[in-house]
Protein backbone atom coordinates (compact mmCIF):
# COMPACT_ATOMS: atom_id res chain seq x y z
CA UNK A 1 0.00 0.00 0.00
CA UNK A 2 1.07 3.50 -0.42
CA UNK A 3 -0.12 4.98 2.61
CA UNK A 4 2.00 2.83 4.65
CA UNK A 5 4.44 5.56 5.78
CA UNK A 6 2.36 8.36 7.72
CA UNK A 7 3.12 11.58 8.71
CA UNK A 8 4.53 12.49 11.99
CA UNK A 9 2.05 14.17 13.26
CA UNK A 10 -0.77 11.39 12.30
CA UNK A 11 1.14 9.02 13.82
CA UNK A 12 1.42 11.84 16.91
CA UNK A 13 -2.60 11.23 16.86
CA UNK A 14 -2.55 7.59 16.93
CA UNK A 15 0.06 7.18 19.38
CA UNK A 16 -1.87 10.25 21.77
CA UNK A 17 -5.46 8.38 21.13
CA UNK A 18 -4.03 5.19 22.25
CA UNK A 19 -2.89 6.61 25.75
CA UNK A 20 -5.70 8.76 26.34
CA UNK A 21 -8.14 5.53 25.66
CA UNK A 22 -5.65 3.54 28.14
CA UNK A 23 -5.60 6.40 30.57
CA UNK A 24 -9.68 6.19 30.34
CA UNK A 25 -9.85 2.97 31.02
CA UNK A 26 -8.23 3.13 34.21
CA UNK A 27 -11.15 4.70 35.34
CA UNK A 28 -14.28 3.37 32.99
CA UNK A 29 -14.15 -0.32 31.85
CA UNK A 30 -15.28 -1.77 28.76
CA UNK A 31 -16.14 2.09 26.54
CA UNK A 32 -13.55 2.08 24.28
CA UNK A 33 -15.54 2.57 21.30
CA UNK A 34 -17.51 5.61 23.35
CA UNK A 35 -14.01 7.15 24.29
CA UNK A 36 -12.83 6.88 20.68
CA UNK A 37 -16.26 8.46 19.85
CA UNK A 38 -15.35 11.68 22.05
CA UNK A 39 -12.31 11.90 20.77
CA UNK A 40 -12.96 12.07 17.17
CA UNK A 41 -16.13 14.86 18.36
CA UNK A 42 -12.88 16.71 20.32
CA UNK A 43 -10.75 16.84 17.59
CA UNK A 44 -13.40 17.86 15.07
CA UNK A 45 -14.51 20.62 17.28
CA UNK A 46 -17.87 18.88 17.71
CA UNK A 47 -19.73 18.36 20.25
CA UNK A 48 -22.09 15.07 21.74
CA UNK A 49 -25.25 14.59 23.17
CA UNK A 50 -25.04 11.28 25.60
CA UNK A 51 -28.63 9.69 25.75
CA UNK A 52 -28.74 7.15 28.31
CA UNK A 53 -30.41 6.31 31.47
CA UNK A 54 -28.95 7.31 34.72
CA UNK A 55 -25.89 5.52 35.98
CA UNK A 56 -24.44 4.50 33.30
CA UNK A 57 -21.20 6.63 34.00
CA UNK A 58 -21.50 9.52 31.89
CA UNK A 59 -20.13 12.32 34.50
CA UNK A 60 -17.38 10.09 35.64
CA UNK A 61 -16.61 9.67 31.37
CA UNK A 62 -16.47 13.40 31.08
CA UNK A 63 -14.21 13.84 34.45
CA UNK A 64 -12.07 11.16 32.79
CA UNK A 65 -11.59 12.80 29.73
CA UNK A 66 -10.79 16.15 31.05
CA UNK A 67 -8.29 14.88 33.46
CA UNK A 68 -6.63 12.79 30.68
CA UNK A 69 -6.22 15.96 28.71
CA UNK A 70 -5.51 18.12 32.22
CA UNK A 71 -8.65 20.25 30.98
CA UNK A 72 -10.78 22.62 32.92
CA UNK A 73 -14.25 20.76 34.04
CA UNK A 74 -17.50 21.85 34.75
CA UNK A 75 -20.92 20.47 35.13
CA UNK A 76 -24.17 22.11 35.13
CA UNK A 77 -27.11 20.02 36.96
CA UNK A 78 -30.54 21.06 34.28
CA UNK A 79 -33.46 22.33 36.10
CA UNK A 80 -36.33 24.02 35.06
CA UNK A 81 -35.15 27.42 36.91
CA UNK A 82 -32.00 27.49 35.49
CA UNK A 83 -31.39 30.79 33.81
CA UNK A 84 -28.91 31.52 30.83
CA UNK A 85 -26.83 33.66 32.86
CA UNK A 86 -26.58 30.34 35.03
CA UNK A 87 -24.32 28.79 31.92
CA UNK A 88 -22.75 31.94 30.77
CA UNK A 89 -22.00 34.60 33.82
CA UNK A 90 -23.08 37.67 34.84
CA UNK A 91 -21.97 41.43 34.68
CA UNK A 92 -22.22 42.84 38.13
CA UNK A 93 -21.13 46.23 40.08
CA UNK A 94 -18.01 45.70 42.19
CA UNK A 95 -18.72 48.46 44.84
CA UNK A 96 -14.80 47.97 45.88
CA UNK A 97 -13.94 48.65 42.43
CA UNK A 98 -16.47 50.95 41.60
CA UNK A 99 -16.68 49.48 38.40
CA UNK A 100 -18.82 46.48 36.31
CA UNK A 101 -16.96 43.32 36.77
CA UNK A 102 -17.87 40.17 34.64
CA UNK A 103 -18.42 36.62 36.79
CA UNK A 104 -17.34 34.10 34.46
CA UNK A 105 -20.13 31.44 34.47
CA UNK A 106 -18.88 27.31 34.06
CA UNK A 107 -18.93 27.71 30.32
CA UNK A 108 -16.00 29.00 30.89
CA UNK A 109 -13.86 25.90 30.57
CA UNK A 110 -12.34 23.27 28.40
CA UNK A 111 -15.01 20.41 29.00
CA UNK A 112 -18.52 21.53 29.79
CA UNK A 113 -21.23 19.04 30.93
CA UNK A 114 -24.72 19.94 30.88
CA UNK A 115 -26.21 16.97 32.74
CA UNK A 116 -30.51 16.60 31.79
CA UNK A 117 -30.02 19.24 29.11
CA UNK A 118 -33.58 18.87 28.17
CA UNK A 119 -34.95 19.65 32.09
CA UNK A 120 -33.72 23.61 30.97
CA UNK A 121 -36.24 25.84 29.38
CA UNK A 122 -35.91 26.85 25.45
CA UNK A 123 -34.27 30.07 26.74
CA UNK A 124 -31.40 28.61 28.87
CA UNK A 125 -31.01 25.73 26.09
CA UNK A 126 -30.31 28.48 23.08
CA UNK A 127 -27.90 30.00 25.29
CA UNK A 128 -25.58 27.56 24.83
CA UNK A 129 -26.01 27.61 20.37
CA UNK A 130 -23.92 31.01 20.44
CA UNK A 131 -20.91 29.23 22.43
CA UNK A 132 -21.39 25.55 20.92
CA UNK A 133 -20.93 27.50 17.53
CA UNK A 134 -18.64 30.32 17.51
CA UNK A 135 -16.70 28.82 20.57
CA UNK A 136 -17.82 32.67 22.06
CA UNK A 137 -20.45 34.15 24.20
CA UNK A 138 -21.72 37.72 24.25
CA UNK A 139 -22.30 39.44 27.93
CA UNK A 140 -23.53 43.13 27.33
CA UNK A 141 -22.59 43.69 24.00
CA UNK A 142 -19.10 42.62 24.19
CA UNK A 143 -18.12 38.60 22.95
CA UNK A 144 -15.89 36.83 25.37
CA UNK A 145 -13.87 33.88 23.80
CA UNK A 146 -13.96 30.39 25.18
CA UNK A 147 -10.66 28.43 26.44
CA UNK A 148 -9.52 25.93 23.60
CA UNK A 149 -10.13 23.00 22.99
CA UNK A 150 -13.76 23.28 23.85
CA UNK A 151 -16.36 20.45 24.21
CA UNK A 152 -20.19 20.49 25.08
CA UNK A 153 -21.49 16.91 26.50
CA UNK A 154 -24.75 17.33 26.93
CA UNK A 155 -27.08 14.25 28.81
CA UNK A 156 -30.39 13.49 28.59
CA UNK A 157 -32.50 10.68 29.93
CA UNK A 158 -34.55 8.96 26.43
CA UNK A 159 -37.26 7.59 28.37
CA UNK A 160 -38.25 10.04 31.26
CA UNK A 161 -39.96 13.10 29.07
CA UNK A 162 -42.62 14.16 32.31
CA UNK A 163 -41.09 18.04 32.83
CA UNK A 164 -38.98 17.95 30.12
CA UNK A 165 -38.22 20.48 27.07
CA UNK A 166 -37.45 18.84 24.04
CA UNK A 167 -34.54 19.97 22.16
CA UNK A 168 -35.79 21.18 18.61
CA UNK A 169 -33.84 20.49 15.73
CA UNK A 170 -32.31 23.36 15.81
CA UNK A 171 -30.81 22.81 18.77
CA UNK A 172 -29.71 19.16 18.14
CA UNK A 173 -28.37 20.04 14.52
CA UNK A 174 -25.75 22.01 16.38
CA UNK A 175 -24.71 18.44 18.31
CA UNK A 176 -21.80 16.89 16.18
CA UNK A 177 -23.14 13.52 17.14
CA UNK A 178 -25.33 11.68 19.30
CA UNK A 179 -23.88 8.31 21.52
CA UNK A 180 -25.44 6.20 23.64
CA UNK A 181 -23.55 4.65 26.46
CA UNK A 182 -25.48 1.29 27.25
CA UNK A 183 -25.23 -1.39 30.06
CA UNK A 184 -22.31 -2.63 30.64
CA UNK A 185 -21.74 -7.01 30.52
CA UNK A 186 -22.20 -8.69 33.50
CA UNK A 187 -18.49 -9.25 33.16
CA UNK A 188 -17.54 -5.74 33.14
CA UNK A 189 -19.88 -5.12 35.67
CA UNK A 190 -18.08 -7.72 38.03
CA UNK A 191 -14.69 -5.34 37.47
CA UNK A 192 -16.73 -2.38 38.12
CA UNK A 193 -17.40 -4.20 40.99
CA UNK A 194 -13.92 -5.12 42.32
CA UNK A 195 -12.58 -1.87 41.47
CA UNK A 196 -14.35 0.75 43.50
CA UNK A 197 -14.46 -1.47 46.09
CA UNK A 198 -11.77 0.43 48.03
CA UNK A 199 -10.54 3.44 46.29
CA UNK A 200 -12.11 6.03 43.74
CA UNK A 201 -9.64 4.92 40.40
CA UNK A 202 -10.70 9.35 39.29
CA UNK A 203 -9.01 11.23 41.88
CA UNK A 204 -5.28 9.14 41.03
CA UNK A 205 -6.22 10.16 37.03
CA UNK A 206 -3.06 11.71 35.80
CA UNK A 207 -2.72 14.27 32.79
CA UNK A 208 -1.33 12.30 29.28
CA UNK A 209 -1.68 15.21 26.86
CA UNK A 210 -1.81 19.04 27.52
CA UNK A 211 -4.10 20.90 25.30
CA UNK A 212 -1.69 22.66 23.84
CA UNK A 213 -0.51 19.31 22.12
CA UNK A 214 -4.29 18.46 22.10
CA UNK A 215 -5.00 21.38 19.65
CA UNK A 216 -1.70 20.55 17.11
CA UNK A 217 -3.79 17.51 17.17
CA UNK A 218 -7.01 18.81 16.01
CA UNK A 219 -4.73 20.55 13.40
CA UNK A 220 -3.21 17.38 12.24
CA UNK A 221 -6.21 15.33 11.47
CA UNK A 222 -6.58 17.71 8.02
CA UNK A 223 -3.97 15.87 6.50
CA UNK A 224 -6.10 13.03 5.79
CA UNK A 225 -7.29 12.58 2.36
CA UNK A 226 -9.96 11.22 0.75
CA UNK A 227 -10.61 8.86 -2.74
CA UNK A 228 -13.08 10.56 -5.08
CA UNK A 229 -14.94 7.07 -4.73
CA UNK A 230 -15.28 7.53 -0.60
CA UNK A 231 -16.54 11.05 -0.76
CA UNK A 232 -19.13 10.36 -3.42
CA UNK A 233 -19.83 7.64 -1.31
CA UNK A 234 -20.53 9.88 1.78
CA UNK A 235 -22.29 12.28 -0.40
CA UNK A 236 -24.73 9.48 -1.49
CA UNK A 237 -25.92 8.63 2.29
CA UNK A 238 -26.54 12.14 2.88
CA UNK A 239 -28.62 12.95 -0.16
CA UNK A 240 -30.58 9.49 0.63
CA UNK A 241 -31.33 11.16 3.60
CA UNK A 242 -33.60 13.60 1.56
CA UNK A 243 -35.02 11.43 -0.43
CA UNK A 244 -36.00 8.95 1.96
CA UNK A 245 -39.86 8.84 2.23
CA UNK A 246 -40.31 8.65 5.67
CA UNK A 247 -38.17 12.59 6.19
CA UNK A 248 -39.94 15.41 6.29
CA UNK A 249 -36.28 17.25 6.55
CA UNK A 250 -33.12 15.38 5.36
CA UNK A 251 -29.71 16.10 6.56
CA UNK A 252 -27.98 19.67 5.87
CA UNK A 253 -25.21 20.72 4.52
CA UNK A 254 -23.64 21.76 8.19
CA UNK A 255 -24.48 17.26 8.43
CA UNK A 256 -22.18 16.63 5.40
CA UNK A 257 -19.44 18.22 7.04
CA UNK A 258 -19.80 16.73 10.18
CA UNK A 259 -19.55 13.34 8.80
CA UNK A 260 -16.72 14.16 6.44
CA UNK A 261 -14.87 15.79 9.46
CA UNK A 262 -15.28 12.85 11.99
CA UNK A 263 -14.22 10.64 9.11
CA UNK A 264 -11.30 12.35 8.99
CA UNK A 265 -10.52 12.47 12.61
CA UNK A 266 -11.37 8.63 12.89
CA UNK A 267 -8.94 7.79 10.49
CA UNK A 268 -6.41 9.71 11.69
CA UNK A 269 -6.94 8.00 15.32
CA UNK A 270 -6.74 4.65 13.75
CA UNK A 271 -3.39 5.53 12.12
CA UNK A 272 -4.47 6.23 8.89
CA UNK A 273 -3.74 9.33 6.25
CA UNK A 274 -6.92 8.24 4.42
CA UNK A 275 -10.41 7.28 5.08
CA UNK A 276 -12.29 4.08 4.59
CA UNK A 277 -16.17 3.12 3.17
CA UNK A 278 -15.89 1.58 6.76
CA UNK A 279 -15.32 4.52 8.39
CA UNK A 280 -18.19 6.25 6.77
CA UNK A 281 -20.62 3.46 7.08
CA UNK A 282 -19.84 3.25 10.96
CA UNK A 283 -19.66 7.02 11.83
CA UNK A 284 -23.05 7.53 10.12
CA UNK A 285 -25.41 7.02 12.73
CA UNK A 286 -24.06 8.46 15.31
CA UNK A 287 -23.48 11.89 13.15
CA UNK A 288 -26.88 11.60 10.62
CA UNK A 289 -29.86 9.82 12.97
CA UNK A 290 -30.31 13.31 15.49
CA UNK A 291 -30.45 15.82 12.31
CA UNK A 292 -33.76 14.30 11.00
CA UNK A 293 -36.98 15.22 10.66
CA UNK A 294 -39.50 12.44 10.39
CA UNK A 295 -42.95 11.50 9.98
CA UNK A 296 -42.74 9.79 13.46
CA UNK A 297 -42.69 12.90 15.57
CA UNK A 298 -43.01 10.72 19.27
CA UNK A 299 -40.81 9.12 21.58
CA UNK A 300 -39.50 7.09 19.71
CA UNK A 301 -38.61 9.46 16.78
CA UNK A 302 -34.68 8.73 17.73
CA UNK A 303 -34.85 5.20 17.48
CA UNK A 304 -36.77 5.35 14.09
CA UNK A 305 -34.04 8.03 12.94
CA UNK A 306 -31.60 6.06 13.47
CA UNK A 307 -33.46 2.66 11.57
CA UNK A 308 -33.76 5.10 9.05
CA UNK A 309 -29.97 5.84 8.54
CA UNK A 310 -29.42 2.16 8.95
CA UNK A 311 -31.83 1.33 5.98
CA UNK A 312 -29.65 4.11 3.70
CA UNK A 313 -26.35 2.25 4.77
CA UNK A 314 -27.87 -0.71 3.35
CA UNK A 315 -29.03 0.20 0.19
CA UNK A 316 -26.16 2.84 -0.99
CA UNK A 317 -23.65 0.79 -3.06
CA UNK A 318 -20.24 0.62 -1.59
CA UNK A 319 -17.16 1.68 -3.36
CA UNK A 320 -15.94 -1.05 -4.61
CA UNK A 321 -12.51 0.01 -6.69
CA UNK A 322 -8.96 0.24 -5.32
CA UNK A 323 -8.56 2.48 -2.82
CA UNK A 324 -5.44 1.48 -1.20
CA UNK A 325 -3.93 3.65 -3.78
CA UNK A 326 -2.44 7.36 -3.22
CA UNK A 327 -5.68 9.39 -1.85
CA UNK A 328 -6.33 13.00 -3.70
CA UNK A 329 -6.93 15.37 -1.35
CA UNK A 330 -9.46 18.00 -2.23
Amino acid sequence: MANESLTPSLISTRQYATLIRENIARVIIGKSEIVDLLLVALLSNGHVLLEDVPGTGKTVLAKSLARSLNATFQRIQGTPDMLPSDIIGVSYFDQKLNEFTFRAGPIFSHILLVDEINRTTPRTQAALLEAMAERQVTVERESRRLPQPFLVIATQNPIELEGTFPLPEAQLDRFFMRVQMGYPTEEEEQAILHRFKREEPLDALQAVVSGEEFLALQQAIRQVQWQPAVERYLLMLVRGTREYKDILLGVSPRGTLALSRACEAYAAIQGRDFVLPDDVKYLAPFVLSHRLLTTHRNRMRGKRSAEIITEIIQKTPVPTEDISSVPTSR
